[in-house]
C-alpha cells in the first residue's frame, strides 16, 4: 500500500502459506520438545536419587544440566541452520514478489523485518507447541512411571522449572533471529527483477560470492591447523582437547559457509553412478545447475550425520583406548566397557534428535524446490516426458543429496571423532587409529536410504501432478 505522502505502509511479501512455514514451525517444536524435555527430565531424574544425598548437594543436578545444556545447543544450532536454509528457499521463492514491493518504494530493511517477523510467529507457535508435547510427555512419565517400575515410588517430581519457559523462549529467539539470517539476499533484489522469472543464484552468480567464499576458506583453515595442533598436543597433555574442539567449530563453520563451493563437485560426482538416460542426466544437472539450492538441500543431513558420526567414533575410540591402558585389569575393562556402552547408547539417541532435525530440513527444501520449479517441470511434460520420468527425476536428485551427505558425513565425522579422543588420551597410549562402531555407521546409512525414500514421495507425487499447460502460464 502506497501513502498519500509517497511512502510505503506495507513493506514485504505477501506472507507465506502454509505449505512454506511447515517445516519451520515443525523444527521449532521439535528444538521446543528436546529442550523442555531433558530440562524437565534432568529434575525428574535428580528426585528419583536417594533424597539424602540430593539435600546435601546441588552438583548432581548441575553436572547433569551441564551435559543437557550441551545436548540442547547443538539442537538449536542445527535447527538455526536448517530454519536460516528455508527462509533462504522461501526467499528465492519470492524474487519477484519482492521486487514489486521495492518498485513500489519498500525499502531491504523494511521487507527482512516482515520475513523476520513470519519467523518470530512461527518460532513461537512451534515453541510453544513442542513446550507444552514436553509437559505432556514428563506429566505421563511422572503418572505411569512408578507403576512401571521406571521411577522410584513415594517421590515428589517435579514436572515444571523455570528453565523450561526460558528454553521456549529461546527456540522462539533463535528461529527470528534463522529467519533474519535467511533472507539476507533480499538486499540484492532489484526493483528490476519484478520482470524477470529468476529465483535461485546461478553457478557464475554464486561464485563471484568472494567474501563469503574467503571467509570459508579462511575458517577452514584456521580450523584445520587447530585441529592438527590438538592432536599434536595431546600426545603430551590432555589439554590437546580444548585445541581440537575449536578446530572442529572452526572448520565446520567453514564447511557451512562454503557450502555452495563445496556441495555442487561432490554432487557432481555423485551423480556419475545415477545419471543413466536423459532422467538421469537432468538430474545430475540440476543439482549443480543452482548451487545455493543444492548446497541447502544438503548441508542440513551433513551437519546431522557429522555429529551422530562424531559421537559414535570418539566414544568407540576412547573405549578402546581406555581398554589398553586397563588391558591387565580384566575387570575393570570390562566395568568400564559396559559404562561406555551405555553412555553411547544415550549419546547417540541424544544427537541422533538434531539429525532427524536436519532430516526435517532436507525434506522440506526439496519440497519447497519442486514448488518453485512448476514451470521447469510443465515444460518437460510438454517435450514429453512422462510422469514417471519426471518422478524418477526428483527420486534420483533426492537420492543424489542423500548420497553426497552421507559419504561427506561420515567421512567429516570419523575426522572429528577421531581427532576428540586422540587429543583427550593421546598422551596415555600415543597415535592410534580409529575405532569404527560399525552397527551405528551402518544405522546411518539405512536411515539415510529411508531418507532418500521419504524425501522424494510428495515432491515427486507434486511435480507428477503438474499440468504442462497451466505450467508453462506460471511467471
Amino acid at each position: 500500500m502506497i501513502r498519500a505522502g509517497g511512502g510505503v505502509r506495507a513493506a514485504g511479501p505477501v506472507p507465506g502459506g502454509v505449505r512454506e512455514h511447515a517445516a519451520t514451525v515443525v523444527v521449532a517444536a521439535l528444538s521446543s520438545l528436546f529442550a523442555v524435555t531433558l530440562i524437565l527430565g534432568v529434575g525428574v531424574l535428580t528426585a528419583s536419587i536417594d533424597p539424602a544425598l540430593v539435600a546435601s548437594s546441588g552438583t548432581f543436578w548441575i553436572m547433569l544440566m551441564l551435559v543437557a545444556l550441551i545436548f540442547i545447543l547443538i539442537a538449536l544450532y542445527v535447527g538455526a541452520i536448517v530454519t536460516a536454509n528455508t527462509f533462504a528457499t522461501i526467499i528465492a521463492g519470492r524474487v519477484r514478489t519482492i521486487a514489486l514491493t521495492r518498485l513500489i518504494g519498500a525499502t531491504a530493511r523494511q521487507v527482512r523485518a516482515r520475513v523476520a517477523a513470519e519467523g518470530l510467529l512461527m518460532g513461537c507457535v512451534g515453541a510453544l507447541l513442542g513446550g507444552a508435547l514436553a509437559v505432556g510427555l514428563m506429566l505421563a512419565i511422572v503418572r505411569w512411571g512408578p507403576a512401571l517400575g521406571w521411577l522410584p515410588s513415594g517421590r515428589d517430581y517435579p514436572v515444571f522449572h523455570p528453565l523450561a519457559f526460558a528454553a521456549v523462549g529461546v527456540v522462539a529467539l533463535t528461529t527470528w533471529i534463522a529467519a533474519w539470517t535467511g533472507s539476507r539476499r533480499v538486499a540484492g533484489v532489484s526493483p528490476v527483477a519484478a520482470t524477470g522469472a529468476a529465483v535461485e543464484l546461478a553457478p557464475a552468480e554464486s561464485v563471484r560470492r568472494t567474501g563469503r567464499t574467503v571467509c570459508a576458506i579462511v575458517l577452514l583453515a584456521i580450523g584445520a591447523a587447530l585441529l592438527a595442533g590438538g592432536v599434536i598436543l595431546g600426545l603430551r597433555y590432555p589439554i590437546g582437547l580444548f585445541v581440537s574442539f575449536w578446530g572442529g567449530v572452526l572448520s565446520f563453520t567453514g564447511i557451512a559457509i562454503g557450502a555452495h563451493v563445496i556441495m555442487p563437485p561432490l554432487l557432481r560426482w555423485a551423480a556419475i553412478p545415477l545419471s543413466g538416460g536423459p532422467t538421469g542426466k537432468l538430474a545430475g544437472a540440476n543439482a549443480v545447475r543452482f548451487p545455493e539450492r543444492s548446497a541447502r538441500a544438503t548441508i542440513g543431513l551433513v551437519i546431522g550425520v557429522t555429529l551422530v558420526t562424531m559421537f559414535a567414533v570418539a566414544l568407540a575410540t576412547y573405549e578402546q583406548m581406555t581398554l589398553q591402558i586397563f588391558a591387565e585389569d580384566p575387570e575393570m575393562a570390562a566395568m568400564l566397557s559396559d559404562t561406555l556402552a551405555v553412555t553411547t547408547a544415550v549419546f547417540t539417541g541424544l544427537v541422533g534428535f538434531s539429525a532427524i532435525i536436519a532430516a526435517v530440513g532436507m525434506v522440506n527444501t526439496l519440497s519447497l524446490g519442486v514448488l518453485q520449479r512448476t514451470r521447469e517441470f510443465g515444460l518437460l511434460r510438454a517435450l514429453g516426458f512422462t510422469g514417471g520420468q519426471v518422478r524418477a527425476m526428483v527420486v534420483v536428485e533426492s537420492a543424489q543429496m542423500t548420497l553426497v551427505a552421507l559419504g561427506f558425513g561420515l567421512l567429516l565425522g570419523t575426522l572429528y571423532g577421531w581427532a576428540a579422543a586422540q587429543s583427550l588420551m593421546g598422551f596415555e597410549v600415543g597415535l592410534t587409529a580409529p575405532t569404527l562402531p560399525w552397527p551405528i555407521l551402518v544405522g546411518i546409512v539405512a536411515f539415510g536410504v529411508l531418507l532418500a525414500a521419504v524425501a522424494a514421495v510428495a515432491p515427486a507425487r507434486r511435480a507428477v501432478r503438474v499440468s504442462p499447460v497451466a505450467a508453462l502460464a506460471v511467471d
